[in-house]
């Protein structure tokens, strides 16, 4: 196998490859969310959901792990145990909210997670954070405001789910910042979906129902594709300056917008996509500052 090329030296290929990561991303929320409603059986647990998706992709990782045979000596099992436990609670919380709000709502709040990230680094990394980071906190935290409509007879309960989903998720790339620099990637992907695996099945035992022949399928489909695009993220983030590829992750929002009308006929409203441009302007904004950062 050809070594990957440095860093921007393949951006077309690094953001192409972004794109179907998000396209994979937005399938595995609209999966969640038809197993959460009473399509093909009675509606699953978000800990039965999240249980599939772990479980069957720790399975669809084996082959892989069992050929590439990594090291797992010297791997921070801490660090680990707590990136699992924050990526399991965080995707539970999303697969909740897709199931009870529009897709393209319950993505955009997720999409708080980097500025999340941020305000956490403060403490727990030590980084300091200049008038521009705030800026787009600011940004976003008013998109935020505007899907989750406090104060109003549309108040979004469910939205605070989603809010918290991007709080682990947050809080989980705290620890893969700590884990990237150390540890190959199929080590990392291996021990979470591992860990994942045990507590997501630890957990679905206290709420299980038998899933229907379809929903099993569903359940083995959404393990499968969440592994693909985990893995053509890390491809794209190869490929290219990560400060590129990332700002294509928001198509994400455009894919479940999409998926979410042609299955359940939702369309986005306007303070929905209010909010999420405020979010993804938010985010926007803290790429290109990275970027710029980087550059000096």
């Amino acid at each position: 196998m050809a070594e990957a090329t440095g860093p921007a030296s393949r951006p077309v290929s690094g953001a192409l490859l972004m794109v179907v990561c998000c396209a994979l991303i937005a399938a595995t929320t609209l999966m969640a969310k038809a197993l959460g409603r009473e399509l093909g059986g009675a509606a699953l647990h978000p800990l039965q959901v999240s249980a599939g998706r772990f479980c069957f992709a720790f399975l669809a990782l084996l082959p892989v792990v069992a050929w590439q045979r990594p090291s797992f000596r010297g791997a921070a099992w801490p660090v680990h145990l707590g990136r699992s436990l924050c990526g399991w609670a965080g995707i539970t919380c999303l697969f909740a909210a897709a199931a009870r709000m529009p897709l393209a709502d319950a993505t955009a709040i997720s999409f708080l997670s980097p500025l999340i990230t941020m305000l956490l680094a403060i403490p727990l990394l030590g980084e300091r954070v200049g008038p521009w980071r705030w800026g787009a906190a600011g940004l976003a935290f008013c998109g935020a405001l505007i899907l989750i409509r406090p104060g109003t007879g549309t108040f979004q309960a469910v939205a605070l789910i989603a809010l918290s989903a991007a709080f682990f998720m947050g809080l989980e790339a705290i620890l893969i910042k700590r884990l990237s620099g150390r540890e190959p990637a199929l080590r990392i992907l291996a021990i979470n979906n591992a860990i994942g695996a045990a507590v997501s099945l630890s957990a679905a035992a206290l709420v299980w129902t038998a899933p229907s022949p379809a929903q099993w399928a569903l359940l083995a489909v959404l393990g499968v594709t969440m592994v693909l695009a985990q893995s053509l993220f890390i491809q794209s983030m190869k490929r290219a300056e990560a400060s590129l590829v990332i700002s294509f992750f928001y198509v994400t929002l455009v894919f479940a917008a999409f998926y979410d009308f042609a299955v359940f006929g939702d369309l986005p409203t306007a303070a929905s996509l209010a909010g999420a441009g405020f979010i993804v302007g938010g985010g926007l904004l803290l790429a290109w500052r990275e970027y710029r950062h980087r550059q000096r």
